[in-house]
């Protein structure tokens, strides 16, 4: 079972807000783009310091909606999140050690989006390394191994989990020798990911429920981002706040997020709290190189999202 309702009002927003989104871009036609929202009514549940144990979290009727939230989709970046959550399950069993150049890895891949942190994350998580092709039945057992983490998260039992593929790493110039081999000839073996798989994987984040009360304490210091452009300048003008998410808005909120970005996709997910209002989650993937260029469209559904949160009060 999903683990939110649809909400029939929820549902009438979002549907207005697409329509006026594809209006303004034309580029992004309604196959381009893949939308997830919880609204948190009280009693909030989430961002509690884990108060509630997993089966009393899990009880919570939460409402929410969906736009194409089960279409598979490249994630690009997005997909640090589950090996975020991975690693400090790791941890939590004994699996590997804890050190401190492993934990600069995961908060370099999580606040800056290393794809070389992540690379070595991926490493210590499978117990493979990239390098040659491999021959038949060395790459056989290198193949199970890289799988380990697809294997964690479906033990969840999370129907939203059931067509997800996490056991890619992330590049900046494309996969070589063993790793473009895993690809498949036509990059069928990629990371994918659904916004619904995101947000129930964040919803267990910022519910204190994802590993433990305490990892996921840890998790969400490094999710928090903020919105003041003086802490988020860097030298190539690329951010998580800047064309994402954060961007749309008001100063005095507070967003835990993580974004993803390539050339042919512009992604984000956030936990979203506003002073006065509800606080909610919402995950946006939108395809093609015309979108993911696009710095303005995410922000704009941000931004009306926003606004609607308003509306709900009323």
């Amino acid at each position: 079972m999903p683990f939110f309702h649809q909400d029939e009002q929820l549902a009438s927003i979002a549907q207005d807000i697409l329509q006026t989104t594809n209006e303004k871009f034309p580029t992004l036609t309604r196959d381009k783009i893949a939308l997830t929202w919880i609204v948190y009514q009280e009693p909030v549940i989430v961002n509690t310091g884990g108060a509630l144990s997993p089966a009393e979290f899990w009880k919570y009727p939460i409402e929410g909606f969906s736009y194409r939230g089960v279409e598979r989709i490249y994630p690009a970046s997005i997909v640090k999140l589950f090996y975020l959550v991975a690693i400090q399950e790791w941890f939590n069993g004994n699996m590997v050690a804890e050190s401190l150049e492993l934990d600069r890895a995961i908060r370099d891949a999580i606040v800056e989006s290393s794809n070389d942190a992540t690379s070595l994350i991926m490493d210590v998580l499978t117990g493979t390394t990239s390098g040659p092709q491999l021959p038949a039945q060395p790459f056989e057992t290198w193949q199970k191994q890289r799988n380990i983490v697809n294997r964690y998260f479906q033990s969840l039992g999370w129907s939203e989990l059931e067509s997800i593929n996490v056991n890619q790493k992330t590049w900046c110039d494309g996969a070589y020798g063993r790793e473009r081999a895993f690809l498949g000839e036509f990059m069928e073996n990629r990371n994918m990911l659904t916004t619904n798989a995101v947000s129930r994987l964040l919803h267990s984040i910022i519910g204190g429920v994802a590993v433990s009360a305490e990892r996921s304490q840890k998790m969400m210091q490094l999710l928090k981002r903020s919105l003041d452009p003086n802490d988020f300048i860097d030298c190539d003008g690329e951010n998580q706040i800047t064309g994402f998410i954060g961007e749309g808005l008001p100063a005095d909120a507070q967003i835990w997020s993580k974004a993803g970005w390539m050339s042919r996709v512009r992604h984000d997910c956030a936990y979203v709290e506003i002073p006065n209002l509800s606080p909610y989650l919402l995950t946006i993937f939108t395809e093609g190189k015309e979108n993911a260029r696009n710095k303005k469209i995410i922000p704009f559904i941000s931004n009306a999202i926003a606004q609607a949160v308003k509306l709900l009060l009323k």
